[in-house]
């Protein structure tokens, strides 16, 4: 279900399954997957992937290159049912990677609310984000990580 208020350009790919709220803007070349649920005015920038199962809160950026809710790198996921749940408010600056969790380890990645992640920032499988957390360029969390509330973490 596509908001008739939503502005979804002309080449962005858009699965029929995908929910897509209001005042959502995509651009172009982004493909958004089955499962994926897009909050109000969420901005989607040029060639972003969107993988589901995701859920998505509402006023979140992503920038160009990014690819969100891809399936997990660690060698025990075979293809099982995962998820990740993105809260509110958040920025995803470009070619950030975040992945759905592990069935083993209860399936889910979660982020928080006005988090900042900064350019090539990724989040592994299973992490847990709290609020107000900025990552900086190139930052990189293992899987398992939880972070709490306003951390600051550089990169390389």
């Amino acid at each position: 279900m596509i908001h008739s208020t939503a502005k979804i350009h002309a080449t962005a790919i858009i699965h029929k399954s995908a929910i897509i709220g209001k005042n959502v803007e995509i651009g172009p070349y982004t493909i958004v997957g089955a499962r994926v649920e897009i909050g109000d005015d969420c901005w989607i920038g040029p060639h972003v992937v969107l993988k589901g199962p995701t859920k998505m809160g509402k006023s979140n950026k992503i920038f160009q290159f990014s690819s969100v809710g891809e399936d997990c790198q660690d060698l025990k996921y075979n293809g099982e049912e995962t998820f990740l749940e993105i809260g509110d408010n958040n920025v995803f600056r470009e070619s950030c990677t975040i992945h759905r969790g592990t069935a083993q380890d209860k399936g889910t990645t979660k982020i928080g609310n006005h988090n900042l992640l900064m350019a090539y920032v990724h989040v592994a499988h299973d992490c847990i984000l709290g609020d107000n957390i900025i990552l900086s360029n190139n930052a990189t969390l293992a899987g398992h990580t939880v972070l709490s509330n306003h951390v600051i973490i550089g990169g390389l």
